[in-house]
């Protein structure tokens, strides 16, 4: 079977990216064989997007599974639409990451995101912008690649920072914008 793993390189050793429509790379491997190809993702620099660019370019592919950290709503929509199984949460390397999906570690994500309880859409986790409400603190995180399990402590922190990271990435290219803005509505005056 055909699988696509988010990668920060381009070899089997390379560390599962947990941003999907992100990742520099993603790796087309043969689950049987570990055969793979490198596909750059088109999509690791657009304004917006990116999600949905990337997740069209995996459906291209033929793929039966994605593996990855997080998938935002929007490519998640692109993804499940086209029959690919959707699995968030891995870590490690990419062959870590397949070898773990073939022994059945790994869990496919049953909505939007693949998240629950507490994270939001900040990194690709849901709809509701990173805010915790009152029913799901980060004390009450659970595990969203699981059954809904108590996240350990590191993988709190794993999935803390991989918001925080996908935020300052937002905040960066908002910068950006308004800069441009300013800049284009000062020569209109």
């Amino acid at each position: 079977m055909k699988v696509a793993v988010s990668a920060t390189d381009q070899s089997l050793e390379s560390q599962v990216d947990p941003r999907f429509g992100r990742c520099q790379y993603f790796l087309i491997i043969d689950t049987d064989t570990m055969a793979f190809e490198v596909m750059q993702n088109a999509g690791v620099g657009a304004m917006s997007g990116a999600g949905i660019q990337a997740a069209q370019a995996i459906v291209e592919r033929g793929v039966k599974a994605v593996i990855t950290g997080n998938v935002g709503p929007n490519a998640y929509q692109v993804l499940s639409s086209s029959g690919i199984r959707i699995i968030t949460g891995a870590a490690g390397t990419a062959k870590e990451a397949v070898e773990s999906y073939k022994r059945g570690l790994l869990r496919e994500a049953t909505g939007a995101g693949g998240m629950r309880a507490g994270m939001g859409g900040g990194a690709g986790r849901g709809g509701d912008m990173g805010r915790f409400s009152a029913a799901s603190s980060p004390q009450a995180m659970t595990n969203p690649w699981t059954t809904g399990a108590p996240m350990s402590g590191a993988q709190e922190i794993s999935a803390l920072e991989v918001q925080m990271s996908y935020l300052q990435q937002q905040l960066d290219q908002i910068r950006k914008r308004l800069d441009e803005l300013k800049g284009s509505s000062s020569r209109e005056e």
